[in-house]
């Protein structure tokens, strides 16, 4: 009944009341699970992931594929992985795609997509760890991607809107500032640079396209001065685009800023850090070890070694050096007291992100806020697992003033979802790579077209990108 138009019914002879019911029917079926397949793809470092189509009884179609993290946090969703090390040296999802296509598929037959609350729900009931261990928070999430892709086509609404809806966002869709991740280091590239990511972000920007550009035209410029001083292997990208010079963490800062001036974007650009800090902590000790992917022969410099006290003080300084307006994971996950530390030394005017910290979950959230240990969110939905629970923490951190940074992982797909998660939550910032690589570029078209959609009720972040305009409860 659901495929029969609505014109060939009414040539047909058939009354109003009983068209209303056919209509009735057809948007009824529209939201109802009918099928769930997942399988095993690849995402943009040749490693599996699991991707989802899910079918309704109204025949709406959709494909939702899972990001995957490689520094990730020990405190992190469970992300369901064979372990066979015949088999993609151990990294195979056969079993959390064998959960999907199994317990995932016959729980939810016939559930409304549009239900998301209660659908990530009963998969999460049905998985019953604390982190998602038995199913997999990549088996989860998939579902809970694709759920809500689903209702989104089957009510007849962009995706973004329907993540606004769910999140109770009756406001303006804002665009978020993106921050170019232009510089890597640490587990996302082969170079001896200890701090993970160094970004661009065009905050002076007005319109996300022209910061779009911005990015693009200081990538460029970046990478003739590291072809330049260091030769073309400083030109090699990372696993998210970034170049990877042979560069200690202040020389990273010092770059960017010569290529943001070289580009002519003095004062229209700001700094950012990911340091990932957890990656170099030494077990056990009071100690970051900022020469750990320094050659041996270089390592036994007393200076690259720090404590918590003396990695807070670094910051500050280079805060004072360089216009850097946000800086992520500058401790250990479990660090609290390094936290406490610069977050308050900083004050209002730095944005200090919890990433590993608290994993997007609302219990380590809370006691981040409890404990003043930084001032904003790193909104990443596989660390969670689904789309609910990304959700309430969003809204936990908006409520308490917090910043939110939507952010991709380092095991990406070309899935989009994260840039409409990103308007329809005015996270107000993003990261999803440099704009190079077209997992990473993807995203960011899909911003443009989204800015391209809105027209003249699209707004861009700008200079309001730690608190954009939410008029969430």
């Amino acid at each position: 009944m659901a495929m029969v138009s609505i014109d060939s019914l009414k040539a047909a002879g058939i009354d109003d009341a009983k068209i209303e019911q056919v209509k009735k029917h057809a948007k009824t079926n529209n939201c109802l699970i009918a099928s769930i397949f997942a399988r095993e793809i690849l995402d943009s470092r040749g490693n599996p992931t699991v991707e989802v189509d899910l079918v309704t009884k109204g025949g709406v179609s959709v494909r939702a594929a899972v990001p995957s993290g490689a520094s990730t946090g020990i405190h992190e969703a469970c992300e369901l992985r064979d372990g066979d090390k015949k088999r993609y040296l151990g990294k195979g999802v056969t079993k959390a795609v064998a959960a999907v296509n199994g317990e995932l598929a016959k729980l939810l037959a016939g559930c409304d997509v549009t239900d998301q609350a209660a659908l990530d729900k009963k998969m999460i009931d049905l998985d019953g760890t604390p982190n998602k261990s038995r199913l997999g928070a990549n088996a989860i999430l998939g579902v809970s991607l694709a759920a809500a892709k689903a209702a989104a086509q089957a009510t007849g609404v962009p995706l973004y809107k329907h993540f606004a809806k769910l999140a109770g966002n009756n406001g303006p869709m804002v665009l978020p500032v993106p921050c170019f991740n232009v510089i890597n280091g640490g587990s996302h590239a082969g170079n001896k640079l200890a701090f993970q990511e160094y970004f661009i972000i065009p905050v002076g920007a007005k319109t996300f396209k022209e910061a779009i550009q911005i990015g693009c035209e200081c990538y460029h410029t970046l990478k003739g001065i590291l072809n330049k001083k260091f030769g073309g292997d400083a030109t090699l990208v990372g696993d998210e685009g970034g170049f990877a010079p042979p560069c200690g963490a202040r020389d990273g800062c010092e770059l960017i800023m010569e290529a943001i001036e070289k580009a002519g974007y003095k004062g229209v650009c700001s700094i950012g850090m990911d340091v990932a800090a957890s990656e170099f902590k030494v077990e056990g000790k009071d100690c970051y070890d900022l020469g750990l992917w320094y050659p041996e022969s270089e390592r036994g410099d007393a200076s690259l070694k720090m404590t918590g006290a003396q990695l807070g003080e670094f910051y500050a300084q280079l805060c004072k050096d360089f216009p850097i307006i946000t800086i992520e994971d500058p401790f250990d996950q479990d660090d609290w007291a390094a936290w406490e530390a610069l977050t308050k030394a900083l004050g209002t005017e730095k944005q200090v992100v919890g990433d590993d910290l608290t994993v997007t979950n609302v219990t380590r959230v809370k006691k981040a806020i409890d404990q003043k240990a930084c001032n904003a969110l790193l909104l990443k939905v596989n660390q969670i697992g689904s789309v609910t629970e990304s959700i309430d923490a969003v809204k936990m951190c908006k409520q308490s003033g917090w910043g939110v940074m939507t952010s991709h992982r380092s095991g990406e797909t070309e899935d989009t979802t994260i840039a409409d998660l990103a308007v329809g939550l005015c996270t107000g910032q993003i990261k999803t790579g440099a704009p190079c690589r077209s997992e990473r570029n993807a995203k960011y078209n899909q911003l443009m077209r989204i800015e391209e959609e809105l027209g003249a009720q699209a707004v861009y972040a700008g200079a309001s990108w730690r608190k954009p305009v939410w008029m969430g409860n």
